[in-house]
C-alpha cells in the first residue's frame, strides 16, 4: 500500500525532527555517560535539544528528580530508560544509605498527584523495595527480615533489618518503625535466600525510570496509554482493532481466542490481571492488536461472552476483593512516610492496647469532622489525649500528614505525638494531654473566670511563634501548617501554648521559597490571599504568615476579625478599623484594660498588621516576627494598611471568592477538639 510507505517516511522524518539532529544538537558526555541526546539534555544545551535536563557535577551526570539530586549510571535509549541511583550510596561501603526515602507512591501512572516537571518520567518500568526497619527487639524466625550485620547503625536504639519487596502490614512486627524505603531495578532479589549484602548491592544499581509517555503523547488515536514498546522488536507500537487487522491475522487470534479463553477467562485474571485485555503482536501488520467487544461476528462474540465474561466475571470480581484488601492492608498505603531519620519517633501501638489506654473510650473531650478525642493514661502514668480517627477519605492522607509532620519533630511549642495505631480501618493518634484544652475557649468565652491577662497572651503569642518558626526553618524539611488558629493552640496546665492539628501540614524541602499546591487549604478567615489569587504573590512560609497575624489580631482583640453583626461597616472588617484607630492615635478603646496592657495590645496588634499584608513579599519572616515581638513597642513602625484582597469592600471579596473558589477546590480542617465551624458568609 502506497500510503503506508508514505506515512512511514514521513513519521521518520518527524521523529528525525524531533530528535534534535536538525536543530544543531550534537550529543553531549559527561563522565562515564556518553552520547547524551533528545529527549535528554545537558545543563547549558539550548532548551530544543531534550524536554529533560541533566547537570554536570564534578564529571558526574546528575538527574534532578522528586526535589531530590541523582546520579546517572546508564541511559538505554533502545528501551528508553535512564538508570539512577542515590547520591548516598557507595557499591563499597555497606553502612552508606540512600538519602532519599522513595515508596511506591513516588512512581505512578498519574500525573495529578505530582508536581515536578519530570512528572512523564514516572511512568513504572520495574522496581523491588527494600525497607529499612528499626526494632526495639530482634525479630527470629522470619525469613523476610534480614539483618544489617552491623553495617547500618541508626543513633536511635535498637535492631536495623531490612526487608525486600512488598512489607504488607501484618508483616510489620510490634515495636518495628520503617525508617527507610529505597527503590531498586536489580533482578537479583527473588531468590528465596539473600543476604544484606545482595540488598545493598542491589541499591548500589539503582533504578530505572521511562521516558516512553513522552514519546507516545500524540502518536496513537486512542491516546498514550494504547502505545507499547514491543520486546520482541524493541519498537513502539500503537494499538488497532482487529476489524483494522488483515484476513490471516484476525483469523489467527480468533483461534487463539477459543482455544484459550477458558484459560483466559479463569485463570488469567488472577494470576495476570496486565494481560486481561487480550493483547496479540503480529510482525505482519507492524501494530498491537488488542481485541474491541462488539466488532466481530455474533458466533465468536457469544462463545467469548459465555467463557469470558460469565466464568471470568466471578473470578475477576474474586480478584478485586482480593486486591482491595491487599491495598488498604499495605504498609505503604498507610504509613509509608513514617518518619523517615528521626530518632524521636512514635510509638507504634495496637488497637487492644489503644483501647485499654483509654480505659474503653469512657471518657470523651471533643468530637469533630475528624472523630473523637478520649482521655486515656500510659502505663508509666502521664495522661494522655487519644485521637480516634474515623474512615477517612483520601487513603487516610490527614493521618499520614499528621504522623509525617508532628512525628518527626520535638519541640517547646509543639505538641508531642507519642504514638498511633494503624490496624486495618483502626486509626488513632496518640498525644500528650493538654489539661486546658484549646485556646479558643479563653479568647472567645463571655465567662469572667476564663478570661486570661494580657501578659499571658502575650507569652503565647511569643510562644506560637517560635514554633511557627521551628517549623520554618528548624526542621531538616520546612513544615506549612496552613491551619493556624486559636482553635489549634493547646495549653497545658501552665498555659504554655503548643501548635497542633497538622492534618492540612505539608513537607517541604528547607531550599524551596515557593511552593505548589492542587487545592486551597485552611480555614476561612485565616487563609492568605495567595491561596486564592495567583496575581498576589506565590505561596510559601509567608501563607502562614499571614495565618499568623490573623491570630494574632484576635488574641489582642478578644474578638473575631470579622463581625457580621457590626453597626457600622467601617468595623466591618476588624483589622481595617484598629488600623484607623492607629494611625489616627486614638486609644483601641478595649474593655476592662490597664495602661500598661495597652502597650502590650498595641505591640501585638502592630506585628499583626505587618504579618497580614497582602503582598507575601511584604510581611516579615516568622523569624523577624519573634524580633518583633520579644523587642520594645518604640522599635515597631505602623506598616502600610493592610489592602482587602484584591478589591476595596468585603462584599466584593465575597463575591469573587465565591467565583473563584468552589467548595471541590477547598481542603476543610480537622480539629483536636471539636471544631467550630465558620458560615461561608464571613468568608473574606
Amino acid at each position: 500500500m502506497m500510503w503506508r510507505e508514505i506515512a512511514v517516511t514521513v513519521l521518520v522524518f518527524l521523529l528525525h525532527k524531533i530528535n534534535g539532529e536538525d536543530h544543531g544538537c550534537p550529543p553531549s558526555s559527561c563522565g562515564k555517560i556518553r552520547n547524551i541526546s533528545y529527549p535528554l539534555r545537558l545543563k547549558g544545551d539550548p532548551e530544543g535539544c531534550g524536554r529533560y535536563e541533566l547537570s554536570c557535577e564534578n564529571n558526574i551526570t546528575v538527574l534532578s528528580l522528586l526535589s531530590g539530586r541523582f546520579h546517572v549510571q546508564a541511559i538505554n535509549y533502545n528501551n528508553f530508560t535512564i538508570r539512577v541511583v542515590d547520591p548516598g550510596l557507595q557499591p563499597t561501603n555497606c553502612s552508606s544509605l540512600p538519602r532519599y526515602f522513595l515508596s511506591p507512591s513516588n512512581f505512578t501512572h498519574s500525573h495529578t498527584d505530582t508536581l515536578d516537571m519530570y512528572e512523564t518520567l514516572y511512568d513504572k518500568y520495574y522496581y523491588d523495595y527494600i525497607v529499612f526497619l528499626n526494632c526495639s527487639h530482634p525479630v527470629n524466625g522470619n525469613r523476610k527480615y534480614v539483618d544489617t550485620g552491623g553495617c547500618v547503625n541508626w543513633e536511635s536504639k535498637g535492631y536495623i533489618y531490612a526487608v525486600a519487596d512488598d512489607l504488607l502490614i501484618e508483616d510489620l512486627k510490634v515495636g518495628c518503625k520503617v525508617k527507610l524505603v529505597a527503590p531498586t531495578s536489580w533482578r537479583g532479589l527473588h531468590s528465596n535466600r539473600y543476604s544484606y549484602a545482595m540488598m545493598h548491592t542491589a541499591l548500589a544499581y539503582g533504578f530505572e525510570i521511562s521516558w516512553l509517555p513522552l514519546l507516545c503523547e500524540g502518536r496513537c488515536r486512542f491516546g498514550k496509554h494504547d502505545c507499547f514498546l514491543n520486546p520482541s522488536t524493541q519498537s513502539i507500537q500503537c494499538s488497532i482493532t482487529i476489524t483494522e487487522a488483515t484476513p490471516t491475522s484476525r483469523l489467527r487470534y480468533s483461534l487463539e481466542v477459543v482455544i484459550s479463553s477458558i484459560i483466559k477467562g479463569l485463570i488469567l485474571p488472577i494470576f495476570r490481571p496486565d494481560r486481561y485485555g487480550g493483547t496479540y503482536f503480529t510482525e505482519e501488520d507492524g501494530y498491537v492488536i488488542q481485541f474491541k467487544p462488539g466488532l466481530v461476528n455474533l458466533g465468536y462474540c457469544v462463545r467469548y461472552f459465555l467463557y469470558r465474561y460469565v466464568a471470568g466475571t466471578i473470578f475477576f470480581v474474586a480478584l478485586l476483593v482480593h486486591k482491595w484488601k491487599r491495598r488498604h492492608s499495605s504498609v505503604y498505603e498507610n504509613i509509608e512516610n513514617y518518619l523517615e531519620e528521626n530518632s524521636l519517633m512514635p510509638i507504634r501501638y495496637s488497637y487492644k492496647e489503644i483501647k485499654k489506654m483509654a480505659t474503653g473510650f469512657n471518657e470523651k473531650l471533643g468530637e469533630g469532622g475528624y472523630g473523637s478525642v478520649f482521655k486515656g493514661k500510659l502505663r508509666s502514668g502521664p495522661c494522655v489525649a487519644i485521637k480516634v480517627l474515623r474512615k477517612s477519605k483520601g487513603n487516610g492522607q490527614d493521618f499520614i500528614n499528621e504522623v509525617a509532620t508532628i512525628g518527626r519533630i520535638h519541640h517547646h511549642n509543639v505538641v508531642h505525638l507519642i504514638g498511633y495505631c494503624a490496624e486495618g480501618s483502626k486509626r488513632a493518634l496518640v498525644y500528650e494531654f493538654m489539661s486546658n484544652g484549646s485556646l479558643d475557649k479563653f479568647i472567645f468565652s463571655k465567662e469572667e473566670y476564663m478570661h486570661l491577662t494580657y501578659d499571658t497572651i502575650h507569652d503565647i503569642a511569643i510562644g506560637v511563634a517560635h514554633g511557627i518558626s521551628y517549623l520554618h526553618h528548624g526542621c531538616d524539611m520546612q513544615i506549612l501548617h496552613f491551619d493556624i488558629k486559636p482553635h489549634n493552640i493547646l495549653l497545658d496546665e501552665k498555659f504554655t501554648p503548643k501548635i497542633s492539628d497538622f492534618g492540612l501540614a505539608k513537607l517541604y524541602s528547607t531550599d524551596k521559597s515557593v511552593v505548589t499546591m492542587t487545592a486551597a487549604r485552611g480555614t476561612i478567615g485565616y487563609m492568605a490571599p495567595e491561596l486564592f489569587y495567583n496575581n498576589v504573590g506565590r505561596i510559601s512560609n509567608k501563607s502562614d504568615v499571614y495565618s499568623f497575624g490573623m491570630f494574632l489580631m484576635e488574641i489582642a482583640s478578644k474578638r473575631k476579625n470579622l463581625n457580621p453583626h457590626a453597626e457600622h461597616s467601617s468595623q466591618l472588617y476588624f483589622p481595617f478599623w484598629i488600623y484607623d484607630q492607629l494611625n489616627k492615635g486614638k486609644d483601641l478603646e478595649m474593655e476592662d484594660v490597664r495602661d500598661f496592657e495597652n502597650k502590650i495590645i498595641k505591640k501585638i496588634i502592630i506585628v499583626s498588621l505587618w504579618c497580614i499584608q497582602l503582598k507575601p513579599n511584604d510581611r516579615p519572616s516568622m523569624n523577624k516576627v519573634v524580633e518583633m515581638l520579644e523587642g520594645d513597642i518604640e522599635n515597631l513602625k505602623l506598616p502600610p494598611k493592610p489592602s482587602l484582597y484584591p478589591h476595596e469592600t468585603l462584599e466584593d471579596s465575597q463575591r469573587t471568592c465565591s467565583h473563584e473558589t468552589t467548595l471541590s477546590d477547598f481542603v476543610g480542617s480537622s480539629s483536636y477538639f471539636v471544631a467550630s465551624n465558620v458560615p461561608l458568609n464571613e468568608s473574606i
